[in-house]
């Protein structure tokens, strides 16, 4: 008996053959399904101008480097243009300086840059030196207060600019923390708690040695004592930091500033 079913001609088998892998193609669960397209790292824009202080700002740019958000850097000096600021999540003012009013003079310049730039939404995020600037007498004013050295006020148990280590409360629980003749912060009394987060106080007078401030969109991060200090930092100084020496205070710092 003869054959009587259709013959499929082989160009015909092989379109079948290939929408058939097509369909499968499409209904397989691709490999990269459900994973998230890695965004770009944030820019932190570092002030690398004339401080005193060669290690300061490299220091600042390590940790930010290390923190989870993994910032990537820029280095600017003064005068600060609004060009220098775009696209950035983060401006640091370091530590270092050993004139506050000399160091003014070369940045009184960019304080409407930079209160703008805050004000729009960005975060300033002062150490030492740079908490000083971020207040009013002088500074660029972006505290709801001002900044006064701390060895000054009454009940210090540091009463001269030597290197030391100081045991604060961060948070409530007691840390040690490098410390140069850094500030203390005095909020005016009309500031709103909403509007002042205060990280630590200093020994002798539970003063305010680091916070974060509200201004405008955006926010100010200043700390008295150095988070990013590492462990060359106190070695130079002959020093001992009896909790060992971890950036955890930093990255809370970064993350309450800027996050």
């Amino acid at each position: 008996m003869a054959d009587t079913r259709p013959t499929r001609s082989p160009l015909a088998l092989l379109a079948t053959l290939v929408a058939a892998a097509l369909l499968a193609a499409s209904c397989a669960p691709s490999s990269a399904a459900g994973k998230q397209q890695p965004t770009e790292r944030p820019l932190a824009v570092i002030y690398d101008g004339p401080q005193g202080c060669p290690d300061c700002a490299p220091s600042v740019a390590k940790v930010l480097r290390v923190a989870p958000q993994h910032y990537r850097i820029r280095y600017v000096k003064a005068p600060l243009k609004a060009s220098d600021l775009a696209g950035a999540k983060l401006y640091v003012q370091p530590g270092g300086g050993a004139d506050l009013e000399r160091t003014w003079r070369d940045l009184k310049g960019s304080a409407d840059v930079l209160r703008t730039w805050v004000r729009e939404g960005g975060s300033y995020l002062g150490l030492c030196f740079g908490a000083y600037l971020a207040g009013r007498n002088p500074g660029f004013g972006l505290l709801p207060g001002d900044a006064g050295g701390y060895t000054d006020s009454r009940g210090a148990v540091v009463d001269d600019d030597r290197d030391a280590v100081l045991k604060v409360a961060w948070r409530g629980r007691p840390r040690h923390m490098y410390f140069q003749d850094g500030p203390v912060f005095y909020f005016d009394r009309g500031a709103a708690a909403k509007d002042v987060e205060v990280l630590a106080t200093y020994p002798g007078n539970d003063l305010p040695a680091a916070a974060v401030a509200r201004y405008g969109k955006g926010r100010v991060g200043v700390s008295g004592p150095h988070p990013e200090a590492d462990a060359s930092w106190y070695e130079r100084a002959g020093l001992k930091n009896p909790d060992g020496v971890h950036p955890d205070l930093a990255y809370d710092l970064i993350k309450a500033t800027a996050d």
